[in-house]
């Protein structure tokens, strides 16, 4: 597989996991102000964890422009917030704060608009 279509692959996969991004951010904060659903949770970070899975095994074996290079590196950052949020609020049934969770969201954003540049530029 070229690079360019693993690249436009982990673009849809993220763009399915951003579906899953903007449902639990409107449950958070123009629902009922609860946490989301933890199955909605685990799709999320099961779609994002396969799109940064492919993006980084491009990056390593066939090369990718920079700015999917540098958007792995957000993506992994954000990563590691999910994951924060996920372990240390969700699974305890503590309300996700706002801030990290908004953190996370420009973060992943700002990783997508990168790999969709060098997807489809």
């Amino acid at each position: 597989m070229d690079s360019m279509t693993m690249l436009q692959t982990a673009s849809a996969l993220f763009a399915l996991a951003a579906l899953g991004g903007l449902a639990m951010a409107a449950s958070r904060f123009f629902g009922h102000k609860h946490n989301p659903p933890s199955w909605l949770a685990m799709a999320h970070g099961l779609l994002a964890a396969a799109g940064l899975t492919l993006l980084i095994y491009a990056a390593f074996t066939v090369g990718v422009p920079w700015s999917a290079a540098l958007a792995a590196v957000l993506f992994v950052v954000a990563a590691v917030l999910g994951v924060v949020l996920n372990l240390v609020y969700h699974l305890r049934d503590r309300l996700i704060p706002g801030g990290l969770t908004t953190l996370h969201a420009v973060l992943a954003v700002s990783a997508f608009v990168l790999l969709l540049w060098a997807s489809f530029a």
